[in-house]
């Protein structure tokens, strides 16, 4: 393929200029270095075929984080007009509802050093399974997953799995609309046994303290305070999710075919019997993950409460990584539905929006943002710009740079333990490969991707925490 013309708008902000057979431009939240490294796969490529899909709106955005994916650049979002407008689960992803929620606590770290930080993380990990295929010890009928896949995580709360205040902070209260008949029976029987754990990849549960404020009034309205322990679980649906991505390509294919300038890009119209069935079955793998992470959240309560019977943990907030929405945006100027489609991205709301907490609309919502295995995670507040220049969306983490595979080749697993240990992070892994696949340099810069964030006022920083304790599967 040609070089793709690239025009600079500012020091965080790249066109890609409409061309061919594009609808719209397309537009890339990146520094020069970030940009160089974007140069190097298809992401960009990714951002034209995007472009060119039917009844897209304004631009095909790329945010800092963006990598090549499949169908759409990981770090990729397109806003689609309803009628005319397309759903494609590429521009999901397959771990439907990936997301984060973070925890905050009463604890401070000389708390944690008192009762043995390895000891604790090594509890935490024996408590929350992870790794491919591990699940939780609670058992679950097929009548209870169906009202799972119906009510996320708040089925969880009538269960007596956490307390309402848990799902109020949950982007979308843990609920979103779907027929749980959508879901096939194998997406079904893959999720069953896995309510309540991590996974394996780049999922993980750490321990963190808030080292650092930039915006204490906002991290007044979070309930963030320097020096307390947070505590973020990364997760998402598991095999069922991945199996409703599966299931609904193949179907789309059979009925739709497959967009000349990228395979990965099939889809069906929103309007669509098939589009509407792909959104309700997506919606319920949503729930399943929002279930998931309460579910992991308990877990992590009833665990840590047995070294620290005063313990208070809260959750600040819950947000989806892959997903579409349907949201209310101005378009030239007029209010208009439309169908968002966030992959490898968080939403970043401004101030009184009515899909955000009522206890954050005076400031905006919660932008969660995750490092890379023992470097630092953020907390930025969504703003009003996010919404004119992104859809309401900032980035969603750190974003790889380097395959797994090249990772397990080049990257010594003891190596990145005693590197860990040296800044006082206990780690429990499932494998020492696993160490090597999520080691720190097969991932881009954390803090050069909040930075483009706040600097193109699309997310801001509020707080930066520390890792002291990482599980992964």
């Amino acid at each position: 393929m040609a070089e793709i013309k690239l025009k600079k708008i500012s020091e965080v902000e790249w066109e890609i200029p409409k061309e061919g057979k594009m609808n719209v431009p397309g537009k890339i939240f990146a520094n020069e270095k970030l940009i160089e490294g974007i140069k190097k796969d298809k992401t960009l490529e990714q951002v034209k075929n995007v472009a060119m899909l039917p009844g897209i709106i304004g631009s095909s955005i790329a945010l800092s984080d963006a990598h090549q994916g499949y169908g759409f650049p990981i770090g990729g979002v397109a806003a689609f007009d309803i009628e005319k407008g397309i759903i494609s689960p590429g521009g999901v992803g397959y771990d439907i509802n990936c997301g984060v929620r973070l925890l905050k606590t009463n604890l401070t770290l000389e708390d944690i050093k008192k009762k043995g930080q390895k000891e604790i993380v090594h509890s935490l990990y024996k408590a929350v399974p992870s790794g491919i295929g591990r699940g939780t010890k609670i058992n679950l009928t097929r009548n209870d997953l169906n009202k799972i896949l119906k009510e996320g995580s708040q089925w969880c709360i009538k269960k007596s799995y956490g307390v309402k205040e848990d799902f109020f902070h949950t982007e979308e209260q843990g609920k979103l609309p779907g027929n749980p008949d959508d879901v096939s029976e194998r997406a079904k029987t893959r999720g069953i046994g896995q309510l309540g754990s991590i996974g394996s990849g780049n999922h993980f549960l750490e321990i963190q303290v808030v080292e650092k404020i930039f915006d204490q009034p906002i991290a007044k309205v979070f309930g963030l305070e320097e020096g307390k322990i947070t505590i973020m679980i990364h997760c998402g649906s598991r095999g069922l999710g991945h199996q409703v991505a599966s299931d609904y390509i193949k179907l789309m294919e059979n009925e739709y075919g497959y967009p000349e300038q990228d395979r990965q890009l099939v889809y069906a119209p929103i309007k669509s019997e098939l589009g509407n069935k792909y959104i309700s079955a997506m919606n319920c793998a949503a729930n399943f993950a929002f279930a998931n992470r309460q579910i992991i959240t308990h877990l992590v309560r009833e665990n840590l409460k047995k070294y620290f019977p005063n313990l208070k943990i809260d959750v600040v907030y819950d947000i989806c990584h892959n997903i579409a929405k349907f949201e209310i945006h101005t378009i030239n100027g007029k209010e208009k539905q439309v169908l968002i489609l966030r992959k490898g991205a968080t939403r970043s709301f401004g101030i009184n929006r009515q899909e955000i907490p009522e206890d954050y609309r005076k400031v905006g919502q919660p932008v969660l943002i995750p490092g890379t295995m023992g470097t630092y995670s953020y907390v930025l507040v969504g703003t009003e710009k996010a919404e004119d220049v992104s859809f309401g969306s900032t980035a969603h983490g750190a974003g790889r740079v380097e395959s797994r595979t090249k990772a397990r080749k080049e990257i010594k697993a003891e190596e990145i333990k005693k590197e860990l240990n040296k800044k006082g992070i206990e780690i429990e892994a499932g494998s020492l490969m696993s160490i090597s696949e999520e080691a720190p340099q097969a991932y881009k810069n954390v803090n050069e991707i909040v930075e483009v964030s706040h600097k193109a006022g699309i997310g801001n920083l509020v707080v930066k925490l520390k890792p002291i304790g990482v599980i992964k599967g």
